[in-house]
């Protein structure tokens, strides 16, 4: 137990510098792209503004507390649902600022897998959604 408790603890430490790197890189580029930037890009185009959003939400990356508050910002603009939703989902799931340090933790295979399949859910999660709420 002791040396499974030294080993996750060095794991950790080791770990650090690029968690703190990742989180520092991800607020940087949420702060430096205006919103007008997130706005101009969607048409409200079925077929394509879940595919814009979740391009968009896998650069941006975020976590879940802050999505909700601007997932309402780009509701109220009018940017339809499956455009935030595909944007928000692929924001807290898929993580392409995140990729070097997941990578190195995780592995290239992992990492890479993982992203790809997180994005192409965050899209079959958005058309869900509008359909099952009847939005369409």
């Amino acid at each position: 137990m002791k040396h499974s408790i030294t080993k996750a603890a060095k794991s950790i430490l080791n770990s650090l510098p690029l968690i703190v790197g990742t989180i520092l890189l991800v607020s940087l580029i949420s702060m430096a792209i205006p919103t007008n930037l997130i706005l101009s890009v969607f048409k409200n185009n079925l077929f394509l503004d879940p595919l814009v959003g979740s391009i968009f939400g896998s650069i941006f990356a975020g976590n879940p507390v802050v999505s909700y508050i601007f997932a309402g910002e780009l509701l109220k603009q009018g940017i339809s649902l499956i455009a935030v939703t595909a944007f928000i989902v692929s924001w807290v799931t898929v993580g392409i600022v995140q990729i070097p340090a997941e990578s190195a933790i995780l592995g290239k295979r992992f990492t890479l897998i993982r992203n790809l399949t997180a994005f192409i859910f965050a899209i079959i999660v958005a058309i869900l959604t509008v359909l099952i709420l009847n939005v369409i």
